[in-house]
């Protein structure tokens, strides 16, 4: 590989990092949220399960959104590593690569997002249920 396909590719990793690390302290402030809100809740846990679901959703929205470009990033990558060194243009558009896997919708539902947020949804309200 030369050396304007090696640079082009690191920037996109850069990218694909910074997009993961989003990700990863998205799920933190999650879970840090909710466990703020029901340790301050005190008698009132089932309104606060529902001021709760807001944040949940709001972060699990965004968290697709990151997963998404993320998705897209990598399949750019993929794309640079493929191509030969004359056609690099250092383009960083993504949206030729917003396809199936990489949409946003598709990353709402993807294993890892589903497990997370609807773990983190249904817990609590397991816990109400069974403290009630």
């Amino acid at each position: 590989m030369q050396e304007p396909k090696i640079r082009h590719l690191e920037m996109i990793q850069g990218i694909i990092n910074r997009m993961a690390s989003n990700s990863f302290a998205l799920k933190g402030w999650a879970v840090t949220l909710v466990a703020a809100i029901f340790t301050l809740s005190g008698n009132t846990m089932e309104i606060n399960y529902l001021i709760a679901c807001i944040p949940i959703i709001v972060f699990w929205g965004l968290d697709s959104f990151y997963l998404s470009k993320e998705r897209a990033y990598r399949s750019l990558y993929e794309h640079i590593s493929r191509i030969d060194e004359r056609e690099i243009d250092f383009s960083m558009d993504v949206s030729a690569f917003l396809y199936n896997k990489n949409t946003f919708w598709s990353c709402v539902v993807s294993t890892t997002e589903l497990y997370f947020y609807l773990v983190l949804l249904i817990l609590p309200a397991v816990m109400i249920v069974m403290i009630s």
